[in-house]
């Protein structure tokens, strides 16, 4: 499809989060199995969920705009995935591979806000005022799972795999103490 126009790219990029957003409800069941903490595997449920709504809503964008949503693959999206799947074969301490469960799903909630608010502001330019608020209601959604994922990284699921780390003798440990307490000189920040 030439992108000629504004709109061109609008539908271009709607395309594409369509399939990405695809793409994605057939990777998150994996991610929830993968998940040891239970926080995590219910968000992973929840955003899934979440996306097959977002794929209504775009459902309805694509009727309104009497386009089919299909024909473009999300490259982008697949590339993601892929780096997820690495982390789906992952074997380790289950709080460590939690964490970079919750890495790999920032990248894409990131991806997604990114695609998601320039298709918004696409369609508040091109007129589609009923898109322009569904597209924003996405971007919202997807700006919650990712803050629900920080809190969720930084309240539990990090401090977990940071504790995981036990294989350290306690020689290496002091400087890092150390560092904690304030003291410590290069040798410390260089542990961190």
């Amino acid at each position: 499809m030439p992108m000629e126009t504004l709109h061109d790219l609008y539908v271009n990029e709607l395309k594409d989060l369509y399939n990405a957003e695809n793409q994605l409800l057939k990777a998150l069941p994996r991610m929830a199995k993968k998940a040891s903490a239970p926080e995590l595997r219910a968000a992973f449920q929840e955003h899934l969920e979440v996306t097959r709504k977002q794929i209504e809503r775009l459902d309805g964008v694509f009727t309104e705009l009497g386009v089919s949503p299909k024909g473009k693959k999300c490259k982008a999206m697949e590339g993601l995935i892929e780096e997820g799947k690495e982390v789906l074969e992952e074997v380790g301490d289950p709080a460590v591979i939690d964490a970079a469960l919750i890495a790999c799903a920032q990248r894409v909630e990131h991806y997604e806000m990114a695609g998601y608010g320039c298709v918004r502001s696409f369609a508040t330019l091109l007129g589609f005022a009923d898109a322009a608020a569904l597209l924003q209601e996405t971007l919202n959604e997807e700006g919650a799972a990712d803050k629900k994922l920080t809190e969720l990284a930084d309240s539990v699921i990090n401090i977990d795999a940071e504790a995981a780390d036990g294989e350290d003798s306690e020689e290496e440990d002091e400087p890092v103490a150390a560092a904690k307490n304030g003291s410590g000189g290069a040798a410390a920040k260089r542990k961190r």
